[in-house]
């Protein structure tokens, strides 16, 4: 990124060496507008592409072909991000699209949040959260070590690159709307950063903010899809 010039008061930061980390960038409030900042703090950064339609308008001079698409990124370890984008080729609109995503990147909480398992490590969630968007409701629970992620496919993609490895996942609404489905799973998982929880809980749940550098070993215990 040698030839970026920022624009922005927290990109001049992140190009000085004031701020190395994700997670310093999203505590100084600062507003997230330049996707270079991300590729800098987050250079292990996966993106993918969800859903993508071609939408067609009949006008005056003819038809008019757009595309809608709808990405995700994340970097396996506490970061989540959601975007979408509309443009007339499709190479074009998938790049935007994943750079609103990377403006719109979150940090979540993990934990040990099932009382089934108490491993003490951050492979699930610390407490149940829910998230809407349109018809389509998502409920994301805790899990024990090997359930893995019981949750149909668009919600396993944003939780995989969230890094949570094991949760079980309920869903109402029209679901085959791959786009509610995303931003209901992705509403639920920004609800673990916004619900606040005491010293007592972040010590019982082992809850943590972020990445935690922990690579958990895959199992090969198989669960059915709720």
């Amino acid at each position: 990124m040698t030839d970026w010039v920022p624009k922005t008061r927290l990109g001049q930061m992140v190009l000085n060496g004031e701020i190395t980390t994700m997670s310093d960038a999203l505590a100084t409030k600062l507003p997230l507008r330049e996707p270079e900042i991300v590729d800098i703090l987050l250079p292990d950064l996966q993106d993918e592409v969800i859903d993508l339609n071609m939408v067609q308008r009949m006008t005056d001079s003819g038809r008019r072909v757009r595309f809608a698409v709808t990405c995700i990124v994340g970097n396996g370890d506490g970061f989540i991000g959601y975007g979408r984008a509309k443009g007339k080729e499709v190479g074009p609109s998938i790049k935007k699209a994943i750079d609103n995503a990377k403006l719109n990147i979150i940090e979540i909480k993990r934990g040990c949040g099932s009382w089934q398992c108490g491993c003490g490590n951050p492979h699930s969630l610390p407490f149940e959260v829910k998230g809407s968007t349109g018809s389509v409701t998502v409920t994301l629970k805790p899990a024990p070590r090997g359930v893995s992620l019981a949750v149909g496919d668009v919600a396993k993609s944003l939780l995989t690159l969230a890094g949570v490895h094991d949760a079980w996942g309920f869903a109402r609404g029209n679901t085959k709307t791959k786009v509610n489905y995303a931003m209901a799973t992705f509403e639920a998982l920004k609800m673990t950063s916004r619900m606040r929880v005491t010293d007592e809980q972040v010590k019982n749940l082992n809850i943590v903010t972020g990445p935690t550098g922990i690579k958990f070993a895959e199992t090969d215990v198989e669960t059915e899809e709720e």
